[in-house]
C-alpha cells in the first residue's frame, strides 16, 4: 500500500476527470474503447509516475508538514532508490503505452507533462518563488492535450482553451488550501504566497484567477461550438465560484476568524466545479 500510496492517487483521479471529457468533445461522441481504456491507463500511469518521483524529492519538507508527514517517503517507509525506479518505470511505461496504443504525440505531451511536474514544478519551482503553483500547475492541465491527441493526432485550439480553464483554475483552487497551511509551508521553508502576502493580497490573486477562469470557459462556447448543456453549466458554474471566491476575500478584510473555514469551502467547491464543468463538456456533444 505504501508505493500506491506514493503515487497519491487522488491526484491521479482529478486529472482523469478532465481527460476523459476531452476524448467525448474531440469525437463529437463516443471514442473508441481501445483509445478510451489507452487514456485511462496511459494518463494514469503518466501521473502516478510524476506523483512518485515528486513524493520521492518533496520527502525532506513532507517530513516537517503535518499535511504530508505521513507520506511513505517521508516516514522512509519507502526507499528513495525503490521510489526513484518506481517513478521512473511508471513514467517510461505511459509513454510506451500511449505510443503503441494511440500515437506518437500523446505519448511525448505524457512525457512532457511528467518533466513538468516533476522537475519544473518539483525541483525548480516550488522552493523557489512564490509562482511555483501558477507556472508549475501547467504539468496539471496537459491530460486535456493528451487526450485530445490520443484520439485525433493533432491539437487546436479547442484543447487549448480548455488547457487554459485548468491552468487559471489551479491558483484559486490551490491557494485556499495554501491559506489553512500556512504554518505548514512555512516551517518547511516553501514560498506558497499565502506564506510571503497578506490574506487579503492571497484573495485578491484568487479572485482575479477565478475571473479569468471563467472568461476563458466561456470562450470555449464560440471556439467548439459548445451547446446550452456546457454554456449553462459554464455560467452558473463560474457563478458561484465567483461567489465563493468574494466571500473569501471578505472574510479576509474583516479578518474573520474562520476564514480557513471558509478558504476550505473554496478550495472543496473547486473540484466539483472543475468536474462538472468537465461533466458538461462530455454531456453536450450528446445533446442537440
Amino acid at each position: 500500500m505504501a508505493h500506491v500510496a506514493l503515487t497519491k492517487p487522488r491526484i491521479v483521479e482529478l486529472l482523469l476527470v478532465t481527460a476523459v471529457p476531452t476524448m467525448f468533445l474531440a469525437v463529437d461522441g463516443l471514442p473508441t474503447l481501445q483509445a478510451t481504456i489507452a487514456v485511462l491507463i496511459g494518463g494514469a500511469l503518466a501521473g502516478m509516475g510524476a506523483n512518485t518521483l515528486n513524493s520521492v524529492y518533496d520527502r525532506d519538507i513532507d517530513a516537517l508538514m503535518h499535511r504530508t508527514d505521513k507520506r511513505p517517503a517521508a516516514m522512509g517507509i519507502v526507499s528513495v532508490r525503490a521510489g526513484l525506479f518506481q517513478g521512473f518505470v511508471l513514467s517510461i511505461a505511459s509513454a510506451f503505452f500511449l505510443a503503441w496504443w494511440t500515437n506518437l504525440l500523446a505519448a511525448v505531451l505524457a512525457l512532457v507533462a511528467i518533466a513538468a511536474y516533476a522537475v519544473g514544478y518539483t525541483m525548480l519551482l516550488k522552493r523557489r518563488t512564490a509562482q511555483n503553483i501558477v507556472w508549475g500547475g501547467a504539468a496539471g492541465c496537459m491530460p486535456v492535450l493528451i487526450a485530445w491527441s490520443a484520439v485525433t493526432g493533432s491539437l487546436t485550439w479547442t484543447p487549448v482553451v480548455l488547457f487554459l480553464v485548468v491552468f487559471f483554475w489551479t491558483p484559486p483552487h490551490y491557494w485556499p488550501l495554501a491559506m489553512k497551511y500556512k504554518d505548514d509551508y512555512e516551517r518547511a521553508g516553501v514560498p506558497m504566497l499565502p506564506v510571503l502576502k497578506s490574506a487579503e493580497f492571497v484573495c485578491v490573486s484568487i479572485v482575479r484567477y477565478s475571473w479569468v477562469m471563467v472568461l476563458v470557459s466561456l470562450l470555449l462556447i464560440p471556439v467548439a461550438h459548445m451547446g446550452p448543456v456546457y454554456s449553462a453549466s459554464a455560467v452558473i458554474l463560474g457563478a458561484v465560484f465567483l461567489y465563493e471566491a468574494y466571500r473569501l476575500l471578505g472574510a479576509a478584510r474583516r479578518k474573520q476568524d474562520d476564514i480557513n473555514l471558509i478558504a476550505m469551502r473554496l478550495f472543496h467547491y473547486s473540484i466539483s466545479y472543475l468536474a462538472l464543468l468537465f461533466l458538461a463538456v462530455a454531456i453536450d456533444p450528446f445533446v442537440f
